[in-house]
């Protein structure tokens, strides 16, 4: 034995009194450290449970194993690390008996930096879907200044290896919630991370992993050729000759945009993808690249693939066909694109004024022979994506609550899909020939959605008049955050925004707000998309358009809030840990 206490240690008592009383809590710097004699041992570990902090000094320990009396938790004493993945493992502390009297050293005998140790727990979170350790991993990952692109790369990664149907929901969640992250504060960057995350982890829980398919040897394969054998592969649902063509693209160093091209022709060679979601998917598996790199293109562009083969194809849908053959009106204007684009070219095209307000008519030819007038006069995929978007922003702006509340999703899936197509209009918007052709394809199956969702704008719900330009904006955000507890606020949550910005309120500010209001809720799938696809539509606009934008972000979230908000519950339980809070009152 040691003749003089090491270094920073803390006396505990006399060992005799420890080895009668069996356990002791001492406090040293305000930390709670439990102290245990154990078969002629003794043993120091913190004496919060690293699970929920309830306080291990009223646990119990047999055979080495400290177990923690709330969620049976289980420790190794001698080291701190848990038998339960779901718990953590507990810092541990080296002791020393002195002269009979029992020291502890305040530094962890097991302790890491922060953001390792949080990293790993991420995976085992993600690995068990455990809610509880993905919001502490976050929040750990944050709070030791690592970038959110870190948990973001880690997240993407492991959903497009644990789910053998490829990109989903989850994947979706988790980048729309990385493309709100500059509108958030600090702490509700956490909570839409770890909202994403969570989705993710629970998309792939139970499901088998995928397994790679490879490139061809041949990397010298033209571009056209392999366009076409995408194309054909897609055309015939062979999903495993769709990943070879996909992947020969990306490993023969096509550039983003090329093989974003490349994806969007195949995606628009039927119509109206999956209800929309096709297109959301592949645009959104370009921004999870721009937002991690796209040197991991390989990884996670071919899990797209599925969504591709397996799609339904909107023009087998009797909504399609009848009463109006709206398939067959469409192939009579795409045999003719290149004629249109030709006409056009060289002209500089201009929205002009009422050109959204057609696109929103009655009449399918009228909306139809629009574009194409638009096209021959020099419009391009971009602009016209653009006008696109503004309509079918406007069907959920003026959505009528007497509808079902699932149609909600109805005009959400057409606003959703129109902003992936401007997005990936604007992505490959300096590529030619068969992308060009392939954008203004999915421009068109955009109008003809909007042109299908009329009936869910009768009547129309109004935009919000003006609102009194000197009314307390502070008052009516904390209004609008209101009508998010109670149901029934839709016509007030869109009136409450929009008076927000005519009072002068900050676009960033409310921006804010409606994030908090997302980030907080157990939202659905087609939630996180509405907001996010609202907020990139109101980023490219200004006055009455941007308005509108939020208005429609507005009313969908009211729409379907209030949750029982349990992951706000367990975000809230790891955010107390994390700061060192007694949750329990006793320790």
């Amino acid at each position: 034995m040691s003749t003089s206490p090491p270094p920073h240690a803390h006396e505990v008592g006399p060992l005799d009194e420890l080895r009668d009383e069996g356990r002791r809590v001492v406090r040293v710097d305000g930390r709670a450290i439990l102290v245990v004699h154990h078969e002629d041992e003794v043993r120091a570990v913190d004496n919060r449970c690293p699970h929920m902090g309830f306080p291990l000094a009223r646990g119990t320990v047999d055979d080495g194993v400290l177990t923690c009396h709330w969620h049976h938790a289980r420790f190794a004493l001698s080291c701190g690390d848990t038998f339960d993945p779901w718990a953590d493992d507990v810092p541990s502390y080296p002791t020393e008996v002195v002269d009979g009297v029992v020291y502890v050293d305040p530094n962890p005998s097991n302790d890491r930096p922060p953001a390792e140790r949080w990293a790993e727990r991420l995976d085992d979170g993600l690995e068990r879907s455990l809610r509880l350790v993905v919001a502490k991993s976050v929040i750990g990952l944050l709070d030791a200044d690592v970038a959110p692109t870190s948990p973001l790369e880690a997240g993407v990664r492991f959903g497009v290896r644990y789910r053998a149907d490829g990109w989903g929901p989850g994947l979706t969640i988790l980048t729309a919630m990385a493309n709100v992250l500059p509108d958030l504060v600090v702490e509700d960057r956490k909570r839409a991370l770890y909202q994403g995350l969570v989705e993710v982890a629970d998309d792939c829980a139970g499901e088998p992993p995928r397994f790679d398919q490879d490139p061809f040897d041949d990397r010298d394969v033209s571009r056209d050729r392999l366009a076409d054998w995408l194309r054909d592969t897609v055309e015939v649902r062979d999903a495993d000759g769709a990943e070879r063509c996909l992947r020969t693209a990306i490993a023969a160093g096509y550039v983003p945009e090329e093989v974003a091209g490349l994806l969007l022709v195949a995606a628009t060679d039927h119509r109206y993808l999956d209800g929309g979601h096709t297109m959301d998917f592949v645009n959104k598996a370009c921004e999870a690249l721009d937002h991690v790199g796209w040197d991991h293109a390989d990884e996670v562009l071919p899990a797209l693939v599925t969504s591709l083969t397996d799609a339904t194809r909107s023009e087998e849908l009797s909504s399609w066909r009848q009463p109006v053959d709206l398939a067959a009106r469409l192939d009579e204007t795409f045999d003719r694109l290149d004629h249109l684009a030709d006409e056009g070219r060289g002209s500089a095209w201009a929205e002009p004024d009422g050109f959204v307000e057609t696109l929103l008519e009655d009449d399918p030819d009228r909306v139809v022979e629009t574009l194409e007038d638009a096209i021959a006069a020099g419009a391009t995929p971009r602009q016209l994506a653009r006008s696109v978007a503004m309509a079918a922003a406007t069907r959920v702006a003026q959505f009528s609550t007497a509808n079902e509340f699932s149609d909600w999703n109805t005009v959400h899936h057409t606003f959703t899909y129109a902003n992936a197509v401007h997005a990936l209009a604007r992505r490959v918007s300096d590529v030619d020939g068969a992308v060009s052709r392939a954008a203004y394809r999915a421009v068109f199956d955009g109008a003809v959605n909007v042109y299908l969702d009329r009936f869910l704008n009768s009547p129309p719900a109004r935009i919000p008049d003006r609102g009194d330009e000197n009314a307390d904006v502070d008052a009516l955000l904390d209004a609008l955050d209101d009508t998010m507890d109670r149901e029934g606020g839709v016509d007030e949550a869109g009136r409450l925004a929009a008076h927000a910005l005519d009072a002068g309120g900050d676009v960033a500010t409310l921006k804010q707000r409606l994030g908090a209001a997302l980030v907080r809720e157990d939202a659905g799938f087609h939630t996180f998309q509405a907001l996010e696809a609202g907020f990139a539509q109101a980023d490219r606009r200004e006055g009455d358009e941007r308005r509108v934008c939020l208005v429609a972000v507005a009313r969908y979230l009211a729409a379907h809030a209030p949750t029982r908000r349990e992951r706000e519950q367990t975000f809230t339980i790891a955010s107390r840990l994390h700061r060192g809070e007694t949750i329990h009152g006793e320790e």
